[in-house]
């Protein structure tokens, strides 16, 4: 049953994300993503006014006259959203979490794509599946999508991106728009499943971090417990040392995702949670644009 409480969440993502969608980021969205290419429609029989090399040669052999094939435009689009709902994504220095700002950029997305009369899928994922939902399209599936996201309870605490990766290939018959939306925090040996899927589909990495996971604040103390493996680590913001070797151990966390998306040839999206994420996101559209 969904409670009240939940229906009001629901209803206040969409709104926010559906007037961003109307005034920014729909147009955006649309002009990257329009279709992958044609499909056969029908054979006809050919008139002077067509081109000949549309002609199809075994039918017209049969038939004993020139038949062509006629091709159209493959509109829809397949979206599929792998969001890590590990237990990382439960820590938040602000207001929200950065599972709450991946809700709200799942919705963007979705709701974007469903503007675009696109399907929308889910897939979420910790170190194993924890809910796949088919593409549809329509703005009752949307609302779903963002409802399952909000609701759902993981049953494991760990990250693979590499299995989500490889699950999400597996599923996926046809070539799709994949958000892969996690903060890379914590799953290794990722890079091979992710070549494989961007050469397959079209990956796109939205990596969400907190501030805290870039730089720790000065003359800040605390125990943390890490919420993946239950271990405790001690934080020393008085100690410049300390705080020097935590700024270079985000640093290659950082730049190791960074890499690997780099040499998988997938773009990758980063959005610092407290930050306005509607920007990087605008940002990301008009560069593809622009490229393609």
């Amino acid at each position: 049953m969904l409670t009240s409480e939940l229906l009001k969440q629901v209803r206040k993502i969409e709104i926010k994300t559906r007037r961003v969608v109307d005034e920014i980021t729909g147009g955006a969205y649309h002009s990257v993503f329009k279709g992958r290419g044609i499909e056969f429609d029908e054979v006809r029989e050919y008139t002077p006014e067509d081109d000949v090399r549309a002609i199809d040669w075994n039918v017209t052999a049969r038939m004993g006259t020139p038949y062509i094939k006629k091709y159209v435009e493959e509109r829809e689009l397949t979206v599929m959203l792998l969001v890590d709902v590990s237990a990382s994504g439960a820590f938040g220095s602000g207001d929200k979490s950065k599972r709450e700002h991946a809700v709200e950029i799942a919705a963007l997305l979705a709701f974007s794509a469903i503007r675009n009369n696109d399907r929308v899928g889910l897939l979420l994922f910790t170190d194993q599946t924890e809910l796949f939902i088919a593409p549809r399209s329509g703005r009752t599936h949307g609302l779903r999508l963002i409802r399952e996201i909000l609701a759902f309870e993981p049953s494991r605490k760990g990250t693979d991106i590499n299995a989500a990766l490889e699950n999400c290939t597996r599923v996926l018959n046809k070539k799709s728009v994949v958000f892969l939306i996690s903060d890379f925090i914590g799953s290794k040996d990722y890079e091979r499943a992710l070549k494989i899927a961007n050469r397959r589909h079209d990956v796109i990495a939205v990596r969400t971090l907190d501030p805290l996971e870039k730089a720790w604040p000065k003359g800040c103390n605390m125990v943390v417990e890490d919420a993946e493996t239950g271990q405790n680590v001690a934080l020393s913001g008085r100690s410049r040392r300390w705080l020097g070797l935590f700024s270079q151990a985000a640093t290659e966390i950082h730049d190791a995702a960074q890499k690997i998306c780099e040499r998988a040839k997938v773009d990758i999206i980063e959005i610092c949670c407290g930050e306005d994420y509607v920007k990087p996101l605008v940002s990301f559209f008009r560069r593809r644009g622009r490229r393609a």
